[in-house]
């Protein structure tokens, strides 16, 4: 019998079974599909030493007037910015307070710290300075609150004990207090109020729930060279590039304090809030369909006058918005169902709103964008785009995804784009896990799909650097770009990427599966006797695992595994079986490939 060429259409599609999955690849992890054929994914390696205090939210890459490269990057508990290889915090002060002998010791490494209404919270921190030294402890130093006695006292842990026991101590010096921190994830808020009418019986409070506590995100943007950061349900911060890195965010002046998310307008240059508040200043006032701008070229601008261009919107589709993108000509707004355009239309007016689709919301701030003029954005149970109509993206992975996806950690994946292999990435947390921990990936050039467990919490493409920038969470390592007491775990690894063929260093275990490969309608045994390799930019060494069955359903199975070098030029095998599948795996350093057409010299074969 003639050879057989073996090459499944590109793309992953999990919608169909190994059997009726025949010309199609099933499953992967670690492998793209680019002009047609499947390939191992480049590897990735260190962008920075160090590692960052909690779990990175948004990146956000620019080229200062100066020619100096910035990214900044919010997490849950900081925010920082890095400048050519050193990251620097940069995380706004809510407060600084004089005090007066605050410290209290007990001989331990536990420090009670007393400050009148002093609104922090577990997790926050505050450096404290000018005090003198207490029972041999040099309190002038950076720490993380580790619990708090109540509204005027809280306590801090040393790294060394006391040698003695002082109640009010330490003279005259200033607490700094950073923002306060927010939720490392997003969890279900339990207890009163939180389920449906009659979910629990009087007086218990449910232990169900329909309400979710959001992750601290940010919004992160420019106004010229200068950085604009919004904390997600808070208040927004400038930090002034001219001033340099040793200074940090601070509050915009006259800027609305709770919104959930805010970007500049261009070419206009308006600072536009969005689920912001009806009264400025008053944070009980955030309506989360209500969109505030301030006036042209000034940030700090927002009561509308007969004078300036400052003014407010508000969306009726909705419960509350979600994301905005720039796009050409406009801004695409997000809620939780639909999608609108916000269009610059000059005074008075200002801004316009239509309407540009329903039932098509996006699930998280940072899950859709937009490449040219298209936008493409991950909702709560499908993929969609937007070309100058909503259109929902065929997807061969669609059940895959949405059928094992985190709902409640959900609202954090992240899209990505990866402008040199056409595609689009979204991370995001699968069922069980409450931390991002798979990908699906849409090349938008040739419609095909893969998915795998690269594990980012951040994407920017390359613009800024000469590769995609991505962050990595590491929930049980302690970060060490900084010196601060009493730190607990929680730590980003920033990572260059598309750079060698490994895992910073490590291998990287990459595979892709293909459906059943038959003769006719699988009536009769099969018997594959060769295999003649075509393998492209091909490193190291490359297994091939066929397994091979004689029924769909059969629990047993037989299976054949060889392995081949770029200098191999065919391997002999002795399988046997109504159908067989094939499994092409790399799992060491240095490794790459990109599979072209494999040849099987198959023969029909007897049914005994």
């Amino acid at each position: 019998m003639p050879l057989v060429n073996f090459r499944p259409a590109p793309g992953i599609n999990k919608e169909v079974t190994d059997y009726t999955g025949e010309g199609k690849w099933t499953d992967g992890d670690n492998v793209r599909f680019f002009q047609g054929l499947p390939q191992k994914i480049k590897g990735w390696e260190k962008f920075i030493s160090t590692t960052l205090v909690g779990v990175a939210r948004d990146q956000h890459a620019w080229v200062a007037l100066d020619g100096t490269r910035y990214n900044a990057v919010g997490t849950d508990r900081k925010l920082y910015v890095i400048e050519e290889g050193l990251a620097y915090d940069i995380t706004p002060i809510r407060e600084t307070q004089a005090l007066t002998n605050p410290f209290t010791t007990n001989a331990t490494t536990s420090v009670v710290v007393t400050d009148t209404a002093h609104g922090a919270q577990k997790g926050d921190f505050v450096t404290f300075d000018s005090f003198s030294a207490i029972d041999g402890l040099d309190m002038n130093k950076e720490f993380e609150i580790t619990s708090v006695a109540n509204n005027n006292a809280y306590v801090v842990t040393t790294d060394s004990a006391a040698s003695g026991s002082t109640s009010g101590g330490g003279g005259s010096g200033n607490a700094k207090y950073q923002i306060s921190i927010g939720p490392e994830i997003s969890t279900s808020a339990f207890g009163w109020g939180t389920d449906t009418w009659g979910s629990s019986t009087w007086g218990t409070p449910s232990t169900t729930s329909n309400v979710t506590l959001e992750a601290r995100q940010w919004s992160l943007d420019n106004f010229g060279e200068d950085l604009i950061a919004t904390v997600l349900n808070g208040g927004a911060f400038q930090w002034d590039t001219s001033s340099g890195v040793s200074t940090r965010a601070a509050a915009i002046s006259g800027a609305p304090t709770a919104s959930r998310i805010s970007l500049v307008s261009t070419p206009d240059r308006h600072l536009v809030f969005m689920g912001t508040e009806k009264t400025i200043g008053t944070t009980d006032s955030q309506d989360d369909l209500l969109i505030r701008f301030s006036d042209q070229e000034d940030i700090t601008t927002y009561q509308p006058t007969a004078e300036n261009t400052a003014g407010s919107l508000r969306i009726a589709d909705g419960s509350r918005i979600v994301a905005a993108e720039r796009s050409r000509g406009q801004i695409l707004v997000w809620t939780d169902t639909s999608l609108h355009a916000m269009q610059f239309i000059g005074p008075p007016f200002t801004f316009g709103l239509r309407q540009l689709g329903q039932n098509c919301g996006i699930i998280g701030i940072h899950a859709g964008l937009d490449l040219n003029g298209v936008a493409y954005w991950m909702s709560q149970d499908s993929f969609f785009l937007f070309d100058g109509t909503v259109k929902k993206l065929p997807c061969t992975v669609e059940q895959f995804v949405f059928d094992n996806i985190n709902i409640t950690g959900s609202e954090n994946a992240f899209a990505g784009h990866n402008g040199e292999f056409n595609e689009i990435m979204w991370f995001y947390p699968r069922t069980g896990s409450d931390t991002i921990n798979a990908v699906v990936a849409y090349n938008y050039l040739e419609g095909t799909w893969w998915t795998g467990t690269l594990d980012r919490t951040t994407w920017i493409d390359r613009e800024v650097y000469e590769n995609p920038v991505a962050s990595d969470y590491l929930p049980t390592t302690t970060a060490n770009n900084e010196t601060i007491v009493g730190l607990t775990d929680g730590a980003t690894q920033m990572f260059l990427h598309e750079t060698g063929n490994d895992a910073d260093g490590a291998a990287m275990t990459a595979f892709v599966k293909s459906g059943s490969v038959e003769i006719g309608e699988g009536n009769d045994m099969l018997f594959v006797q060769k295999l003649i390799p075509d393998v492209q930019n091909q490193a190291g060494t490359l297994n091939f695992k066929l397994e091979f069955k004689n029924y769909p359903n059969t629990s047993t199975s037989t299976i054949k595994t060889t392995t081949f070098t770029d200098a191999t030029e065919f391997v002999s095998l002795r399988g046997r079986g109504r159908e067989f599948t094939v499994n092409v795996v790399s799992n060491t350093t240095g490794t790459a490939w990109r599979l072209g057409t494999q040849r099987f010299d198959i023969q029909p074969d007897g049914r005994r």
